[in-house]
């Protein structure tokens, strides 16, 4: 089976994973650099080009699209998805996973548990906003954040209408979230593969942080999760359309809330701290989708 991997580079930790886990499961992987990419859009013959040649046929892809790079990265995917490619998470599934408040829309439609959100253009109305998700302290957080950039803990009401009256002066999208105090700067990372959270664990915020990303410092450890939380992370993955996904969840006084469903979630902390491997449950997962198929005949090992 030959399998692409869309990374911008072949030495991250997540990227050098994926192709180690196909080798040893015998299968042939390409690190492709999404933004080096163009393509031919025609009725006949969509194709895709790569570096001044056409690319050559693939199996499968596996999606590594940066939140910069989301529009011209889904493009891509649509392109593949055209040329009949296995995409183990869909053009249309990314940039909904993307768009934090949409997918907030989406699994709350559902019944999925989430903080209190708000979401508001004037800022004549930030009184009622601030009293709609429960009072300070509450978050604040860019619609367009990542890996904890974006994220502002307000801890007084003149702090909060301060802090939501320049973002909207500046005409950025913010929600402003309930704060869940009792999780005490925690959340739990449930990675999901098909049907499955193949893996989980607990992030740590540092002392005086109240952001768990690792990226910004959190430690990470493994942790069992409920059979609750386990339904809710694949029910939220598969309600966004996702085959494989970071889902964050936070344990509350009124059960676990999903803050978050990410469409390219590292391997790095997720592997470390658990010890599972992440990265073969990931290219299982295409042969398990793939094997039916008459196109396609491999050996797997493993």
């Amino acid at each position: 089976m030959k399998i692409a991997i869309l990374s911008r580079s072949h030495d991250l930790y997540s990227t050098s994973r994926l192709v180690e886990a196909a080798k040893m499961r015998g299968h042939h992987a390409d690190v492709i650099d999404t933004l080096r990419c163009y393509m031919n859009i025609t009725s006949q013959q969509p194709t895709i080009h790569y570096k001044g040649k056409e690319l050559p046929a693939y199996d499968a892809v596996i999606p590594r699209i940066g939140a910069s790079v989301t529009f011209y990265g889904a493009a891509v995917v649509r392109q593949l998805e055209m040329m009949n490619v296995f995409c183990i998470n869909d053009s249309v599934a990314i940039t909904r996973a993307r768009d934090k408040l949409r997918s907030l829309q989406l699994l709350s439609k559902k019944g999925i548990g989430l903080p209190i959100t708000g979401f508001a253009h004037s800022v004549d109305e930030i009184q009622d906003l601030i009293k709609m998700v429960g009072g300070p302290p509450l978050i604040v957080k860019f619609l367009e954040g990542t890996q904890g950039v974006g994220v502002v803990l307000v801890e007084t009401e003149k702090a909060a209408r301060s802090v939501i009256e320049a973002f909207l002066g500046l005409r950025v999208n913010i929600l402003v979230q309930e704060y869940i105090k009792e999780a005490a700067g925690s959340d739990i990372r449930c990675f999901v593969v098909g049907n499955k959270v193949v893996a989980a664990m607990k992030r740590q915020a540092k002392s005086e942080e109240f952001r768990s990303n690792l990226h910004r410092g959190g430690a990470a450890s493994p942790v069992e999760i409920t059979e609750e939380e386990f339904s809710m992370a694949t029910r939220a993955a598969h309600l966004i359309g996702l085959n494989v996904a970071g889902v964050d969840i936070v344990r509350s006084q009124r059960g676990p809330l999903i803050i978050e469903v990410n469409a390219s979630p590292g391997l790095e902390g997720i592997e470390r701290s658990t010890g599972k491997d992440v990265a073969s449950s990931i290219i299982q997962f295409i042969e398990e989708n793939l094997k039916e198929s008459p196109n396609h005949s491999y050996k797997t090992k493993g």
